[in-house]
């Protein structure tokens, strides 16, 4: 803010200057009297200046004149210029230097108020400071610990999408190989020049995310990032795109889609190029340019591997922390460098693997990389999997064989039940060592070859699955049940049948149909004397299963096929889900046989009539029933489990009372929609833990959230 310095005719003062130089923002307001102040129009050119040499933002604000006024000097222009002109006609320099300046502030995008056209000046200044705010808050997305060869690409890229030009959309797709750089380059641009558009959407590992939950969760988190809201929620596929299309249209917006490898993706996404306003920017990464040829993408890049110069830059640091190392090493990070042909991935993945190794380990290490066939990239890598301790290879291959895209937090349950010590320790060694990584949106994911590699590691274990240690194929896994081939070798079952959108159904037994039915005799358990965890994602099987095994720590069983369940001899379970159940599902008592359960879901049971006695699971931390529309029993232990953190009983619409609770370590309870329910809980006790409440769309007349305890 210049105001208070700020005299008619004085020379800039160097703390303006240097406030310049420092701002990241420039909100310059041009009104009709602008061009008359010669103390502005210096102003103007510093900023102008500061721009060109860094990466700043300049929004116009046109205040009652009209952008060719201040581009082409016309009208309220005019006559101050000409004065200019006059009173400077022996420094014609200076006054040209003004003309193109603010022939350059007319040609960005920016904001224009003026009289007659039914806009308020407190709804104008309004949107200025919510788009500032949005800009503001902004935190740059991670790029890497380490950056290097980015700024000819950068410089490439964003040449192509021209930003400047503001009347029309320009889509640019980044493609290469697995691993080559090309999310790098994405998040590194969209850093850049994010703050030049009004809205910004960084759609990561689209790909991933829409096979694990679909385009529908997808067009969700578009859509929340676009709208500002937390979560947005639509009726399908169809709705997201309506509701997709009509805020594309509103504002210019950047939308950066990585890992596309498919047409319906961009069809629920882009959808079209008259969706978005006109300035809006789209970049796709991918492996496939085909993709992007087909869809009429014109401007394409692809990212090329580091040169020799970067490779060795980045595998130094990698190694060693540090841009200087010992003339020792020279002609071994050579090699690594030669062997690794541009890849950053390799040397991110072998760096961190020989670190703190001697001269000769390094090169008896490139020695057993250079007997490996190039074209094997996942088996360079394997390198980095022999390098961990033995529960750290566990860990590994269990998330890239059956865990990949999972919330970190669910990731380490089911771990830890299945292992049984921390998780947290063994899945940061991971990620420091470049095998799997956290997303922005808490998921647990790897790159694909490294994805590869762990599942072509569990491959090797036996050339029949029935002998594998993980089991992940569906056509393996229905092979093995329907004809009884389990071994005690397998430990882990994660199936998960290729899903495809279908309209949804009222009817459960017109949903059945939508799935795959496994025909089987229910005795395929028998002889998995091993099996720890056991995740049914989907599909649908003729019969229950006569035996369950006693060694197991998880069980997930989406529509569990039985219209019973029994706990009896379950006693190592620490995770059991039965979502989505259709049948008429009922619960034997769990008040004798599950004390080691930690987590216990019957989330979309529909036919769920009460929850039992839960009094034998001391250790509960997570329960959730939400959703079960025709529940009406929720027995009085629940309200008495003293470990319990989360409890869950949303949308159950036939609840009309809920038991009294006390329960001190309770963080999260959830009654919100429950329709019939009347009165709140009698609490019993102190919950000094307790930090969200919600009872929207209860009968309740009040709803709290409390970042104190209470």
């Amino acid at each position: 803010m210049d105001d208070e310095e700020l005299q008619k005719g004085n020379e800039i003062t160097s703390s303006l200057v240097k406030a310049i130089k420092e701002s990241r923002i420039f909100i310059i307001v041009l009104s009709a009297d602008y061009a008359s102040s010669s103390f502005c129009l210096d102003e103007l050119l510093q900023i102008i200046d500061c721009v060109k040499q860094k990466d700043r933002l300049v929004l116009p604000v046109f205040y009652n004149v009209d952008p060719c006024d201040v581009r082409y000097q016309i009208n309220s222009f005019a006559r101050p210029m000409a004065k200019h002109e006059e009173r400077f006609k022996n420094d014609n320099v200076k006054v040209q230097k003004w003309r193109m300046a603010l022939k350059r502030v007319a040609d960005l995008s920016g904001y224009h108020l003026k009289q007659g056209d039914g806009q308020y000046e407190h709804k104008f200044i309004e949107e200025i400071v919510e788009d500032i705010s949005r800009k503001i808050e902004r935190e740059p997305l991670p790029v890497a610990d380490h950056p290097v060869g980015l700024d000819s690409d950068m410089s490439n890229v964003i040449s192509l999408l021209d930003i400047e030009s503001k009347d029309s959309v320009h889509i640019v797709g980044i493609h290469g190989i697995g691993g080559i750089g090309k999310t790098t380059l994405a998040v590194a641009i969209y850093n850049s020049i994010a703050d030049h558009f009004q809205n910004f959407c960084f759609l990561e590992d689209v790909k991933g995310i829409s096979k694990s939950h679909g385009l529908g969760y997808l067009q969700e988190l578009l859509l929340s990032e676009l709208l500002g809201k937390d979560q947005i929620k639509s009726r399908g596929v169809r709705d997201a795109t309506t509701k997709i299309h009509r805020a594309l249209g509103q504002k210019k917006v950047l939308l950066v889609l990585d890992n596309v490898d498919s047409e319906n993706q961009l069809e629920a996404i882009v959808g079209k190029l008259d969706w978005f306003c006109p300035g809006s920017r789209i970049i796709i990464t991918t492996r496939d340019k085909q993709l992007l040829i087909s869809n009429g993408v014109e401007k394409t890049y692809e990212v090329e591997g580091l040169n020799h110069a970067d490779a060795l830059e980045l595998l130094i640091w990698k190694a060693f922390k540090t841009s200087k190392v010992d003339s020792s090493y020279t002609d071994v990070l050579n090699r690594v460098v030669a062997y690794a042909c541009g890849l950053p991935l390799v040397l991110q993945v072998i760096g961190p693997a020989l670190r703190g190794k001697s001269v000769q380990e390094w090169n008896s290490a490139i020695n057993q990389y250079e007997r490996i066939p190039h074209n094997e990239i996942h088996e360079k890598l394997k390198i980095s999997y022999d390098a961990l301790q033995e529960e750290e290879k566990s860990v590994f291959l269990d998330i890239a064989c059956c865990f990949k895209g999972y919330e970190l937090a669910e990731v380490e349950d089911i771990l830890r039940a299945h292992h049984g010590s921390c998780m947290k320790y063994h899945i940061g060694v991971l990620v420091e060592k470049s095998l799997v990584k956290i997303s922005r949106y808490g998921k647990v994911t790897l790159h694909d070859l490294i994805e590869k590699l762990g599942k072509e590691i569990v491959r090797r274990e036996s050339p029949k699955p029935e002998k594998r240690s993980r089991l992940w194929y569906y056509e393996d896994i229905v092979r093995i049940l329907k004809h009884n081939q389990g071994t005690d070798e397998i430990q882990i079952i994660h199936l998960n049948f290729p899903s495809c959108e279908v309209e949804e159904s009222e009817d459960p037994l017109e949903e059945k149909n939508t799935a795959s039915t496994i025909e089987w005799n229910g005795e395929a358990f028998t002889r998995m004397t091993k099996l720890k965890t056991l995740i049914i994602k989907n599909g649908h099987f003729s019969k229950s299963p006569a035996y369950l095994p006693n060694n197991l720590r998880v069980l997930e069983w989406c529509r569990y096929p039985s219209n019973y369940f029994s706990s009896s001899g379950l006693k190592e379970l620490s995770i059991l889900k039965l979502p989505d159940t259709i049948l008429s599902l009922q619960l034997n008592s769990l008040s004798e046989t599950m004390m080691n359960l930690v987590v216990l879901n019957f989330d979309n049971s529909r036919s769920l009539a009460q929850i039992p006695d839960v009094t034998g699971t001391p250790n509960l931390e997570i329960l959730s029933f939400r959703g079960c529309a025709n529940l009406i029993t929720v027995h009085p232990s629940v309200g008495f489990l003293k470990k319990l953190k989360i409890l869950n009983a949303s949308s159950c619409h036939k609840l009309m009372r809920f038991p009294p609770i006390s329960l001190p370590s309770l963080q999260v309870l959830d009654l919100s929609e429950c329709s019939l329910l009347e009165n709140f809980p009698e609490i019993q006790g102190k919950m000094e833990n307790l930090k969200t409440l919600s009872f929207e769309g209860t009968k309740i007349s009040f709803a709290f959230f409390f970042s104190k305890p209470f």
